[in-house]
């Protein structure tokens, strides 16, 4: 989506909007598909998007029903009709990772070895089903080596080269859009599938983004920013998904 000077929007876009914009990205083209956003960020971005440029979206109130704008019931979405989108393909959800490597294997585990970790974290989860089966993007609010690491200590998320050992059982469906940082945003599109930095979020150097990398990433000789939110884009977030401003708890200004 392209945008205009006179079609930006007034005054400073902080930090945090940014991030909503780059994440409500994630699911622009999607269609008709459960959005199932992980995190404060991500589902103010999905609430825009549907607002905006992806009507189609479905959204949940994270239990049983499919909810409208407003929050208001529109549908009931059981369990079993929940795993029933999720195996076929039908949802694109937004994960945390709290290691992330080059390829895109996640983990949500534990930190060190998973027979004696020095930390257990919350578990495997559904990560490896999400990822063979459906759209899987990330969300990390806090870039830094220890999250963006050469190898994670357990894979949950499966990354494109795990799968491709796993052969075409798992490679089928997998896809990685994209992951989101309070840095800038990364995708997977180079020939090793390896992560890429695809813009970087304005007041970000490209410099700042490598030293708080714990793998090289594949850069560009010229990286964009993430894209203005647009006028309208601004006002929604502001005024009417987030007017309490709950964003800059997670991405500080």
């Amino acid at each position: 989506m392209s945008t205009s000077t006179s079609d930006r929007a007034a005054g400073t876009v902080t930090r945090a909007e940014y991030c909503v914009i780059a994440c409500a990205e994630a699911w622009r083209d999607n269609g008709e598909v459960l959005a199932s956003p992980m995190g404060l960020i991500p589902g103010i971005g999905a609430r825009l998007a549907k607002r905006t440029f992806a009507p189609d979206l479905l959204l949940t109130d994270g239990e049983a029903l499919l909810v409208g704008l407003d929050g208001t019931a529109e549908g009931w979405l059981p369990y079993r009709h929940h795993l029933t989108m999720v195996t076929g393909g039908k949802r694109h959800v937004m994960m945390g990772a709290s290691q992330i490597d080059r390829f895109g294997n996640q983990n949500i585990s534990c930190i060190g070895d998973w027979q004696q970790p020095a930390r257990q974290l919350l578990g495997v989860r559904g990560a490896p089903v999400n990822t063979l089966n459906n759209p899987t993007s990330y969300w990390v609010p806090r870039h830094s080596t220890r999250v963006f690491v050469p190898q994670v200590d357990m894979v949950c998320g499966v990354g494109y080269d795990s799968a491709a050992a796993a052969g075409p059982a798992a490679t089928r469906y997998h896809r990685l859009p994209r992951v989101v940082s309070n840095l800038g945003v990364f995708d997977f599109r180079t020939p090793d599938r390896s992560m890429r930095l695809a813009s970087v979020h304005p007041g970000v150097t490209v410099d700042e983004v490598r030293a708080a990398t714990g793998f090289a990433l594949a850069v560009a000789d010229e990286v964009p920013h993430t894209r203005e939110p647009t006028r309208e884009e601004l006002r929604l977030i502001r005024e009417v998904v987030d007017p309490r401003g709950t964003r800059d708890r997670e991405v500080k200004p």
